[in-house]
């Protein structure tokens, strides 16, 4: 039987009226929303796109943490970019967040518009061992 707990709020996590949950555990498995450059209130920062990456991986960390998975167990990262020519400073970042030797596995691609006007938002999953 599948134990579901949603995360619709917790310590650095932004609060908004979108009607999501931050994240969804699913037994071993954390599923974290779409993060984007937002602040504690839930408004959009806008920023260069390495300051707004570095909002969005710290919101989705915060899901993650209210989640109580840590940032080893994540699996899987979709990032997706309001221009893909931002990926060089993206990928400086994922290095500095991710250790070489236990990167995600990871897609990224353009989207023509992103919540707010944003420049990035992260998406992905983690998986704790039972």
């Amino acid at each position: 039987m599948n134990k579901k707990k949603y995360i619709t709020e917790g310590e650095g996590l932004p609060n908004w009226s979108n009607p999501i949950s931050h994240a969804v555990v699913v037994n071993n498995m954390c599923y974290v929303s779409g993060q984007l450059s937002v602040n504690i209130e839930g408004e959009y920062v806008p920023g260069t796109i390495l300051e707004e990456g570095k909002l969005a991986f710290s919101n989705f960390f915060s899901a993650l943490h209210a989640a109580k998975f840590e940032k080893e167990d994540v699996v899987f990262i979709d990032i997706a970019f309001d221009d893909l020519k931002d990926l060089p400073e993206i990928n400086k970042l994922y290095m500095e967040l991710f250790p070489e030797n236990k990167r995600p596995a990871r897609t990224i691609y353009q989207a023509e518009a992103l919540p707010f006007g944003g420049k990035v938002k992260i998406t992905g999953t983690a998986v704790k061992e039972l």
